[in-house]
């Protein structure tokens, strides 16, 4: 894995650093939440695009519409726009999306920055060709109700989501990166998603790592700015791990990394960064002589003299064990 793919993970502190705006622009949402702002056929005219066939192929229509800041509070009319394949809604004041219910081609839906406040009952995880899902900063608190046969990517970031439930994997057998970045996470239980690559929860309070063994396919795990003290919980069922982030938590000696030895033979990357564990003065050896497969550490790439330095130290380890 190159630098640049952890440097995606810049992208985080940047959703966050505007937390006051948001905050102003939630308060501003507050004293308007009674002025009805329903959508009318001039906006949606006036931000339809891209021109398709439609899906008998007998005729063609727009299936792109643009509907962000608008401050729409009510979209019925969209139940008319059936050949809808990609919708974003983002930046309004949306409580309910049941009038999406008839748009059953939709392929991609970014409702950001809204005020659902749960998905249980709503018509996104009766989508069968839905493949990406974004409802980040609204006012979610639990994850019942999800589901979607087709659904790839699921975005929930910047919610009121304390604990994860109601994730069916038979409901989700397409799911492969979900991000519950920024929510008020404690444990990584519930999230039972053996077809799951990737899976951000930064930002939250998690204190331990609980069901990570139903997690066979991750590639990817982070964890920056948690609470976690050690990363027991991490296990060989994890069999495709390569990127792992604990960035800006609590681990504090090597004892509390011994749980990584599970997953030693297919570890690319390890993030550790802020953590208490990085003070030491042998810490990159000591973490590499329990991951000696490991081709980077922090931001920096492991050398050729830290590999030799591990396996003289391995050696002289062996060499004690065997004149006792």
């Amino acid at each position: 894995m190159s630098e640049a793919e952890d440097d995606e993970f810049i992208l985080e502190e940047s959703e966050f650093e505007d937390a006051e705006k948001e905050e102003e622009r939630k308060a501003i949402l507050e004293q308007k939440k009674n002025v009805p702002c329903p959508l009318t056929q001039d906006m949606i005219t006036e931000s339809l695009s891209l021109l398709c066939k439609t899906g008998n192929g007998l005729g063609h229509a727009f299936v792109k519409l643009d509907l962000r800041n608008r401050n729409l509070t009510e979209i019925g009319l969209l139940g008319s726009f059936v050949h809808l394949r990609f919708l974003d809604v983002s930046s309004n004041r949306l409580t309910d999306l049941s009038s999406l219910a008839p748009l059953t081609q939709l392929l991609w839906l970014k409702v950001d920055r809204n005020l659902v406040q749960s998905l249980k009952d709503q018509p996104v995880s009766q989508l069968a060709y839905l493949q990406w899902l974004s409802l980040a900063q609204n006012c979610i608190q639990n994850t019942e109700g999800l589901g979607g046969p087709a659904l790839e990517s699921l975005t929930l970031t910047g919610n009121k989501i304390q604990r994860v439930s109601g994730l069916d994997s038979s409901r989700l057998t397409s799911l492969v990166a979900l991000e519950l970045r920024g929510n008020q996470l404690e444990t990584t239980h519930g999230i039972y998603l053996p077809n799951l690559r990737r899976l951000y929860l930064g930002r939250n309070r998690i204190k331990r790592l609980d069901g990570l063994e139903y997690l066979e396919s991750l590639t990817t795990l982070h964890l920056r700015d948690n609470q976690l003290e050690t990363l027991d919980g991490i296990n060989s069922n994890m069999k495709s791990l390569q990127y792992l982030n604990v960035r800006n938590n609590k681990v504090f000696s090597p004892d509390a990394l011994s749980s990584l030895a599970a997953v030693s033979t297919t570890l690319q990357v390890l993030i550790l960064t802020g953590n208490p564990v990085t003070e030491g003065e042998d810490y990159r050896i000591s973490v590499l002589k329990l991951l000696p497969q490991l081709e980077r550490l922090d931001k920096q790439a492991i050398t050729e003299d830290e590999k030799a330095e591990v396996q003289e130290r391995l050696l002289e380890i062996e060499g004690d064990d065997g004149a006792d």
